[in-house]
């Protein structure tokens, strides 16, 4: 057992087989290659998370499932990418994107053009971008919520 310890959560235990892992990191932030999946809520739902970086405790992502907020969000990976993430296609992987935290939670932005994708059987990871695609790096909360 490991242990890792927040400022905002206090010391987490945890196993090494609970980590995801990003050989190359995220962008900005390739110097951790390790994150802890955080539920941020008691019923154990992964729709939301935060990935809370190994290697500098005081980093941690707001993550969310995008086919939560677009049940029609379609990322298509490259056979390169699938093949470094141990797949055939891409529909065998999660996929979470990036939510930068506004003080109104309406002005919450989410990164939709660069999902990070996982493959939960190794917990092998990496951040792609999504060039042929609509999708912008900057979507609000508000434009999710209007949509339903």
């Amino acid at each position: 057992m490991k242990q890792l310890h927040t400022k905002d959560y206090g010391t987490i235990d945890y196993e090494e087989q609970d980590l995801f892992y990003f050989p190359d990191g995220i962008f900005g932030f390739q110097e951790i290659k390790h994150f802890l999946p955080l539920c941020l809520n008691e019923q154990e739902d992964t729709t939301m998370l935060l990935f809370h970086g190994i290697e500098n405790p005081n980093t941690a992502f707001g993550v969310i499932d995008p086919f939560a907020l677009d049940e029609n969000y379609s990322p298509r990976l490259t056979n390169e990418e699938l093949s470094y993430l141990g797949v055939k296609a891409s529909n065998e992987l999660s996929y979470y994107v990036i939510c930068v935290f506004k003080e109104n939670y309406l002005e919450n932005t989410i990164n939709m053009k660069c999902p990070l994708v996982i493959n939960p059987e190794t917990h092998k990871g990496m951040q792609v971008i999504l060039s042929d695609s609509n999708y912008d790096y900057r979507h609000t909360l508000a434009s999710f919520i209007n949509k339903r």
